[in-house]
């Protein structure tokens, strides 16, 4: 039997004609909908009848513009989707698979913090790739990564490594990388992904504040930029050529929590493997703050 949310489209349709495609009463079409409420699914219900949220990656309104985003589970409530995905690519799932949930009950971001998000109104994900990639390279990812999304958002600019921030300098969207290893290569990578679309916490920026772009656009967006710049991967300066455009933190001074204390200095330069030049030091990881004085016509942070 079907179910009420593969028939859920972006038009109300009554309670009357979904129990009639059902096979059920009208009273069981509104308690599996409040069901789904409860599980964190954007169902929107009233006098027209039912729909989903405009703009929701429903699997049957989803269509993945190259290869990644294919296998692909939507998700209501869950730990998290990085979590989903490991058990997945761990069971075999192929590159490309894709996990979206509307509700993280551990969302995590970088450096262990936890990631906000709204149902219906932020949009987190989780991504499979399993590249042919030596792990002195995997410090290039994370570079790539970030420099899709803000392809797929168009506006903004990124901190190192892949943190995208509005015009205004606040939090629009961060990209988390977990790896499992097999000696010196990459067996596969998850990318994390959440993104402020209609709500943000406060101190960030939601995208409707800059672009009028749905969750399902941007989503399709990240994936098929992601696909064109993957073979980039071969070819490190061109990506790093790339990066610098869309970089904000590049010719700023910036302050760096690394696991070895704080460096202070101008963000000078990015070097092969993805890493950062910094007062003449280089980082690898780390949290950076961006500091002024900015140039005329840029906001501080």
């Amino acid at each position: 039997m079907a179910r009420l949310l593969d028939l859920l489209t972006e038009a109300y349709q009554s309670g009357e004609a979904l129990a009639q495609r059902l096979g059920v009463s009208r009273q069981a079409v509104s308690k599996e909908a409040r069901r789904l409420l409860a599980e964190g699914f954007p169902v929107e219900m009233g006098r027209k009848g039912y729909r989903i949220r405009p703009g929701t990656p429903l699997p049957h309104l989803f269509h993945p513009l190259g290869r990644l985003g294919r296998p692909y589970r939507y998700l209501g409530r869950v730990g998290s989707t990085q979590d989903a995905l490991r058990a997945w690519a761990e069971a075999g799932a192929e590159e490309g698979a894709l996990v979206l949930a509307e509700v993280q009950e551990r969302g995590r971001g970088r450096r262990g913090r936890r990631w906000e998000s709204r149902p219906g109104e932020s949009l987190t994900f989780s991504l499979l790739l399993r590249p042919t990639l030596p792990l002195a390279s995997l410090g290039l990812l994370p570079l790539l990564a970030g420099l899709a999304l803000w392809r797929a958002v168009g506006v903004g600019g990124l901190k190192w490594p892949n943190d995208l921030l509005s015009p205004d300098r606040r939090k629009l969207a961060g990209v988390l990388l977990e790896a499992k290893t097999e000696g010196e290569e990459v067996a596969y990578v998850l990318l994390g992904v959440g993104v402020n679309v209609d709500w943000a916490p406060e101190g960030a920026a939601a995208l409707r504040e800059f672009a009028p772009l749905s969750r399902k656009e941007v989503l399709l967006g990240f994936l098929l930029h992601l696909e064109n710049l993957l073979p980039l991967l071969e070819s490190p300066e061109t990506l790093l050529s790339l990066y610098r455009e869309a970089s904000y933190t590049l010719g700023h001074r910036v302050r760096v929590q690394t696991p070895r204390g704080v460096v202070e200095g101008v963000a000078e330069a990015l070097l092969s493997d993805g890493s950062l030049l910094v007062g003449g030091i280089r980082i690898g990881a780390g949290e950076v703050a961006l500091v002024g004085p900015f140039p005329a016509g840029e906001a501080e942070p």
